[in-house]
């Protein structure tokens, strides 16, 4: 059954009630012989095939402006807490993000590397966006991971995360089935109209580096909110020459890439443990002393891959259940061990929580492999 324009125009002005001045004859399969004279009045619920319904109000999608997003000096990539069934721990997740606030962090990632967005379905995904907006999105800027290898799949769950209230989308070149350097501007063109944009290149992970020949393009969108770049501090002063905004995405070099390159700031793991102390790297200068007090520290968070240290680091410290989804496992007691020095050294009162930091046994970290 086709339905016409005027019934289209119809369906919208009033709400998605036709009037009866815009009845459809009755289908023929079920029309009654015996009266075919008789009008059928066309239900009040009416599907309209093919017809896009907007997901976001005008007011929604200009609610951040990505000048808001440029400013920002401290993005914490911040860690999901689990359950013992390997669901989330809203209770524990909401507790970290108040001593991220607290500390003055000015916007976390949501369900990023170290948040895991990997191990999340869509669902998850999109669910913790939005509770992260409705319960701290007032006090501060919530970007959510919405990047995917798929197209499709990264418009529909930017779409998704913009119309749950996220401030700025993060997105990913496409990895493991790589696509050529066309695809990739071609990729982030289909997302960057949603809303405001962080491009993350982070070849180690993704098997491809997004040249800047790429960013200088994508760049003349207004929504390119900036760059997280993890390929060094050449890059991010080629960047900050050329006006592009770029954080840097290692905590190793973040310090001399705010004070020396030009970095507007930082998306950090590290954040998640000493928000405070990465608070006054970014915020009061070059600082050499305290950049080299919490580099053993940045070390040991990074002797395996993101984000096992800090997982295991978070449960050590209390603030989070020692509950692993799978395929990541804690550090070795050996490094647990290491660990609990590197606080004593650094001191615990630098540190999120208030439980004294135990080494833990393997006994008590639980794997989930089902959640």
């Amino acid at each position: 059954m086709s339905v016409s324009a005027q019934q289209i125009s119809a369906f919208k002005s009033y709400g998605g009630l036709l009037k009866e001045d815009h009845r459809i004859p009755r289908p023929s399969f079920i029309a009654n012989p015996k009266k075919r004279n008789s009008k059928w009045t066309f239900p009040q619920a009416a599907v309209i095939p093919n017809f896009h319904l907007p997901m976001r109000s005008f007011e929604v999608k200009n609610r951040t402006s990505s000048e808001e997003i440029k400013s920002l000096r401290l993005i914490t990539a911040i860690k999901t807490p689990y359950l013992p069934d390997g669901r989330f721990d809203l209770e524990a997740y909401d507790a970290l993000m108040h001593m991220q606030i607290k500390d003055g962090v000015e916007a976390v990632i949501v369900g990023g590397t170290t948040g895991e967005g990997q191990l999340m379905s869509w669902d998850e995904h999109i669910m913790l966006i939005g509770h992260t907006v409705n319960c701290f999105g007032g006090s501060i800027k919530v970007i959510g991971n919405t990047g995917s290898n798929s197209t499709r799949e990264a418009i529909h769950a930017t779409e998704q995360g913009f119309a749950v209230g996220m401030h700025a989308a993060l997105h990913i070149n496409p990895y493991y089935g790589k696509t050529s350097l066309e695809g990739i501007l071609s990729h982030f063109e289909s997302v960057l109209p949603m809303g405001p944009t962080i491009i993350y290149n982070v070849p180690s992970r993704t098997g491809q580096d997004i040249p800047p020949q790429v960013i200088q393009v994508l760049a003349q969108n207004s929504n390119l909110a900036g760059v997280k770049e993890c390929m060094g501090n050449e890059r991010v002063e080629q960047y900050t020459n050329d006006g592009i905004v770029v954080w840097s995405g290692n905590d190793d070099q973040c310090h001399d890439a705010r004070w020396g390159h030009g970095a507007t700031g930082v998306i950090s793991v590290v954040s998640n443990l000493v928000p405070g102390l990465m608070k006054e790297i970014m915020f009061s200068g070059k600082n050499l002393s305290l950049n080299s007090k919490i580099m053993p520290l940045i070390e040991w968070l990074f002797v395996e891959p993101n984000p096992i240290g800090l997982n295991t680091a978070l449960a050590q410290l209390g603030v989070v259940r020692p509950v692993f989804r799978l395929p990541y496992v804690p550090l070795p007691l050996a490094k647990r061990l290491e660990f609990v020095r590197i606080v004593k050294e650094i001191g615990r009162d630098k540190f999120i929580g208030e439980k004294e930091v135990r080494v833990l046994s393997d006994d008590d970290f639980i794997l989930v492999s089902r959640y």
